[in-house]
């Protein structure tokens, strides 16, 4: 079965989840919003201790399709979300 764009949220809610679990799961997404060009995204982590915060985006700052990356919004979850803008998707012939 085929991945349409429409299908890829706009947003990845890692809430609940282990650091390598979540590092897995932010990839496999950050994958199909690249390959759709779907920028920027938003990574809900939650505010907890900030371990998970803190490793994903430490994981953003390494990441090849990764152009930058900020905290939510005063009011769209502050340091509580990531939002992740893409670089552009390469052309596909």
């Amino acid at each position: 079965m085929r991945t349409r764009a429409c299908d890829i949220p706009e947003e990845l809610d890692l809430h609940g989840r282990r650091v390598d679990e979540s590092l897995d799961l932010v990839d496999e997404y950050l994958d199909k919003a690249f390959v759709y060009g779907i920028s920027p995204v938003r990574l809900v982590h939650g505010h907890g201790t900030g371990k998970l915060r803190n490793a994903v985006r430490e994981h953003l700052s390494h990441h090849p399709q990764v152009s930058r990356f900020v905290p939510g919004g005063t009011y769209s979850g502050g340091e509580g979300v990531t939002v992740v803008f893409l670089k552009a998707t390469p052309l596909i012939l």
